[in-house]
């Protein structure tokens, strides 16, 4: 028998090690992968310690609970320690300080639900699963929408590959974590004895069918609904790999970004040229005389188009980061202005202004874009640009669906995410572009300063992608997607995560209710 002092220790070190593996779930480290089935195994490690906690122990599942979201977070988004610190100038003590706080911030949601559980689960297998699910939807809406949100690591986004890839389309990356965290809580309850008893049984047969049926949904969309929109364009999508210590400096990154994507630009044979975000990294007044007409006047008379990554705006007006379109016919090129802004990166949060004067960042403070903007209608194509972590938020970008009339045949990622140098968040942002893809059934196109520059198609498959931390342009061809939206476009562009929060926040109070006034399932 182990001493005392490890089997008090022993919870904590399960919970610590279960919200490592949740982390690395999202990005196996090495491949890059995403693996289903340890983010639902590492979840069940959670709810069976808080199934075993009595029922007073509120705040040892608190406790518990926030140790695992902790370790999770900061195992997810711990690059924002490089760009604090390499890039930021941020004193290494005081990086990881933030580091962390931000972590504890964003973990406090899953300590509150995890207590709110222990309270208020009652008997019943079923019921206690759905219960713990509907808390963990609570928790995740929560920490993706409160305080401007920061969902980076979302369960669900372990899910673009596996069983529950299908219900992407209905459901959304929320909905998939709900039902992962339902089979998490189920597989903790699991019992040798359950294989004997048929109830056991029949549930699995429903859930089987269950999945059966919304896949075979989304095969018939896929086949029937869809269609392709114009002719299969080809691509050129351009990776300048500018070292980002030196990207905004005058005397290096500049005139090494502008020679080469004037070159690019000039050079390029392929219908639909995309350079990344800031890709000319000074505004269009700071560019020598005529550079910028002399590297976009083929886009303006020709059949190729354009889409070009650059700071806009001036101290009267504000700045923005954004997008500029150059195709024929046009009067004015297309512009896209960032909506779902950085914090601390493109503005800075009321009484946090002496925290990012402690940091050497420059562009700190943007002006924000409206939501749902127009798309760039060319070629037969809507063209729907977003920038860099804004397609973390998949409600933002379903807006632009609710017309379907309207909506973008072909989605476009334009990102420098150098700020967190060669690590693991190259692999987690294009999973999260994947799940973007699946969500709405629209092929997206990754345009990046570092990686992971890639096209990906409707079905969230990676058809092509250049090697990371390469100067290169990505060659390829895509096939633009119209035709009926998702389910998800549709309720997600009309109300946002409305009808998820009322999901959660029902079964919750439902299943959470005293016992004498309730109905146990299972």
């Amino acid at each position: 028998m182990a001493p005392p002092w490890l089997q008090s220790l022993l919870p904590w070190l399960l919970a610590a090690s279960a919200g490592g593996l949740q982390a690395a779930a999202l990005a196996w480290p090495g491949s890059g992968q995403p693996l289903w089935w340890l983010q639902i195994a590492s979840l069940a490690l959670l709810a069976r310690l808080l199934l075993g906690l009595p029922r007073a122990a509120l705040w040892r599942a608190a406790a518990l609970g926030g140790l695992f979201a902790l370790c999770w977070l900061a195992g997810t988004f711990w690059w924002l320690f490089i760009s604090m610190h390499v890039y930021g100038g941020l004193a290494a003590p005081l990086a990881l300080a933030a580091l962390l706080a931000l972590a504890a911030f964003l973990a406090s949601y899953y300590a509150v639900v995890c207590a709110w559980f222990k309270a208020f689960a009652h008997a019943g297998r079923w019921h206690t699963a759905i219960f713990f699910a509907a808390l963990w939807l609570l928790a995740e809406l929560a920490r993706g929408q409160w305080w401007t949100g920061f969902p980076w690591g979302a369960g669900g986004y372990a899910h673009v590959t596996g069983p529950l890839a299908p219900l992407a389309r209905s459901l959304g990356v929320y909905g998939i974590g709900f039902v992962a965290a339902l089979l998490a809580l189920a597989l903790a309850q699991w019992r040798w004895q359950d294989l004997r008893r048929a109830r056991w049984w029949a549930g699995l047969a429903l859930l089987l069918l269950a999945w059966g049926a919304l896949h075979g949904q989304r095969q018939a969309a896929l086949l029937d609904g869809q269609r392709n929109a114009g002719a299969p364009l080809t691509l050129a999508l351009l990776q300048g790999n500018i070292p980002q210590d030196e990207k905004f400096q005058p005397g290096s990154g500049v005139p090494l970004a502008l020679a080469w994507y004037g070159e690019q630009l000039r050079q390029a044979q392929a219908q639909l040229v995309v350079a990344p975000e800031t890709a000319l990294p000074l505004l269009p007044q700071q560019l020598a005389p005529g550079y910028l007409e002399r590297n976009t006047e083929r886009y303006r008379s020709g059949a190729q188009a354009l889409l070009l990554g650059m700071p806009l705006g001036d101290p009267q007006v504000g700045f923005t980061n954004s997008v500029l379109g150059f195709a024929e016919g046009q009067a004015q090129p297309y512009r896209y202005d960032k909506h779902h802004l950085v914090p601390f990166g493109e503005f800075i949060p009321p009484l946090f202004k002496w925290f990012t004067q402690l940091m050497n960042i420059p562009l700190g403070d943007f002006a924000r874009g409206a939501l749902g903007q127009s798309s760039m209608a060319w070629a037969g194509q809507r063209l729907a640009p977003n920038i860099c972590y804004e397609d973390l938020f998949g409600e933002e970008l379903a807006a632009r669906f609710a017309d379907p009339a309207l909506a973008p045949t072909l989605l476009v990622n334009l990102s420098n995410i150098g700020w967190f140098g060669d690590s693991i968040a190259i692999d987690q942002h294009l999973a999260i572009s994947r799940m973007r893809a699946l969500e709405l059934e629209r092929p997206m196109l990754r345009a990046t300063n570092t990686g992971a520059t890639a096209v990906i198609d409707h079905q969230g498959q990676v058809t092509h992608q250049l090697p990371s931390y390469t100067r290169a342009v990505l060659q390829a061809q895509v096939q633009g997607r119209s035709g009926p939206v998702t389910p998800y476009a549709w309720w997600a562009a009309r109300w946002g995560l409305t009808p998820l929060w009322l999901i959660g926040l029902g079964l919750a109070l439902l299943l959470g209710w005293p016992a004498r006034h309730r109905v146990v399932i299972g």
